[in-house]
């Protein structure tokens, strides 16, 4: 990666990152007043849909594993982090075959990132916990993690029909 091209991709990669930290640490900050712990809005799963649908996989997984450890050491705990991974990496995977296969439009993969980042953390606390019961809260957070992809997958859809055609680029 040298010249122009590689300096431009290091600047879209960085600027990601910082955007999707700064998004982490805002969706920290804003409570969701009905009850239910652990419901996030999930706002850093926007720069998630856009990567995937503007970089490559490789970068995507990049971006994503630096955030998830760097808002988990800023923001969080390392509990934080290994539950992060977990839905982070089956959320990102599942909405990359989804988009794949071309069959499902983004707000129907971000729906689906969602519930399938609740599932991966659902899942990490059950081992971590040993506690199969926990699976019983998983229709409640699978409601408000398609909700939340419902929205960040119309906010996604609106920001790259702004963007400028050429793929790797974030930046006129």
């Amino acid at each position: 990666m040298t010249g122009r091209k590689g300096t431009e991709k290091i600047i879209t990669l960085g600027a990601c990152l910082g955007i999707s930290l700064m998004l982490s640490y805002l969706d920290s900050l804003i409570p969701i007043p009905i009850g239910v712990p652990g419901l996030k809005i999930g706002l850093t799963n926007l720069v998630v849909i856009l990567m995937l649908y503007r970089e490559s996989l490789a970068d995507t997984v990049s971006v994503s594993l630096v955030r998830i450890l760097l808002s988990g050491i800023l923001f969080g705990n390392p509990f934080s982090i290994i539950y992060s991974l977990a839905g982070g990496l089956l959320s990102l995977f599942v909405m990359f075959g989804l988009k794949k296969c071309g069959l499902f439009r983004l707000i129907t993969i971000s729906m689906a990132g969602g519930m399938t980042h609740n599932l991966g953390q659902m899942i990490m606390a059950v081992i971590v916990m040993q506690s199969p019961g926990l699976y019983f809260y998983f229709p409640v957070l699978s409601l408000g993690g398609m909700a939340a992809g419902f929205v960040i997958g119309i906010t996604g859809h609106e920001v790259l029909r702004r963007l400028p055609a050429e793929k790797g680029v974030f930046y006129q």
